[in-house]
């Protein structure tokens, strides 16, 4: 049990903060180049010298590359039409034909934003030298933004991801051992021998319960450690902060835990209910995908979710300092959460075993 506890979450916060990324690399690129003009050369030299394209190989038809598309051995195919040079130096317009390898709608979306980027780098370039070869005269004003990244100045995904998955392995833990620990003693037959004793129902449930919502927020407390040492990720705001929400927020996972573990016989049932719960709420949660980006209904159903607001919270204080009067709305709901399943799980473990 200890190495679950312990040794299980931090390997997989290691893991999981560097696996989970929202980058596209190594894009497996081939073009079709029907031109084989210097223009055409030119754009396919900035694909070359990108680094998130491995430009793999020209093919001489469309159907050559479809085929290798199908296989799996590109991602990207980019068509030069005939007289692109051309077109670009009399017509100053010129269409290219992208197609990508959309089976992840995710990473062909990152694609495509790559893909722009060049294009637009080139359509810069070949603007400037068109017009100096046109008209010296005339002068090309090229209006340039300058951002400002704030909360990420490096754009770092571990920086906005690793606090996600910590709430996800606090999370996960504390509500596996809560809803399996007093299932264990249904099993054993332990249960029935301590509902004899003259032992209150209120003193057993904290006597079982707080060992978990102790090894929580130790558990907060080694994920913070690795997150600072290994990945540098920021922490702007009050750690007492982080420590009295985390503290509202396990009694809502112990709170499950228990409501589960009342209406389960084997530490098998509790397992699998436990899951099917996490997983909705991991989904749900705003920590892989933004929660503006679901449906209006399932925007609605996010906020019955717990691990939405950690997951803001979290971010909120780590990486923009935020006070308790921001995460107010976050604490009130959660304080709110906490109390309501708390209650259902001593009520219905009362009616299970009164």
């Amino acid at each position: 049990m200890l190495p679950i506890i312990f040794v299980l979450p931090l390997l997989q916060l290691i893991i999981l903060s560097n696996a989970a990324t929202y980058e596209v690399q190594n894009i497996k690129f081939s073009y079709i180049d029907n031109d084989h003009s210097s223009t055409s050369r030119a754009l396919i030299e900035k694909f070359e010298a990108s680094a998130y394209f491995d430009v793999l190989e020209v093919f001489p038809s469309q159907k050559q590359a479809d085929a290798a598309m199908l296989q799996g051995e590109v991602d990207v195919v980019l068509e030069i039409p005939n007289h692109f040079e051309r077109d670009l130096q009399k017509k100053k317009a010129g269409n290219l034909s992208v197609t990508i390898n959309a089976i992840d709608g995710a990473a062909a979306g990152v694609e495509n934003v790559y893909i722009n980027q060049i294009v637009q780098r080139f359509n810069k370039d070949i603007r400037t030298d068109l017009m100096q070869l046109t008209d010296k005269q005339s002068q090309l004003i090229n209006i340039t933004t300058i951002p400002s990244f704030w909360y990420n100045q490096t754009l770092n995904y571990k920086t906005f991801m690793v606090p996600g998955i910590l709430v996800l392995l606090v999370t996960m833990i504390t509500l596996f051992l809560a809803g399996m620990n007093i299932v264990r003693e249904k099993e054993i037959g332990t249960l029935e021998q301590i509902n004899v004793t003259p032992i209150k129902k209120h003193q057993f449930i904290i006597g079982k319960l707080f060992p978990f919502w102790v090894i929580g927020l130790s558990l907060l407390t080694i994920g913070l450690i690795i997150a600072k040492i290994i990945f540098n990720v920021p922490i702007l705001g009050s750690l007492g902060l982080m420590y009295a929400y985390t503290s509202v927020y396990i009694l809502v996972i112990l709170g499950m835990g228990l409501f589960i573990s009342n209406f389960t016989d084997t530490q098998q049932q509790a397992m699998f209910i436990a899951w099917f719960f996490v997983v909705i709420f991991i989904l749900m949660s705003g920590l892989f995908t933004p929660i503006e980006s679901m449906p209006q209904w399932a925007q609605i159903v996010t906020e019955f979710n717990p691990i939405k607001y950690f997951v803001e919270v979290m971010r909120m204080v780590m990486l923009k300092g935020s006070t308790f009067t921001d995460m107010l709305p976050q604490f009130s709901k959660t304080l709110l959460y906490a109390f309501i399943m708390n209650v259902l799980a001593v009520w219905s473990y009362k009616k299970t075993n009164g």
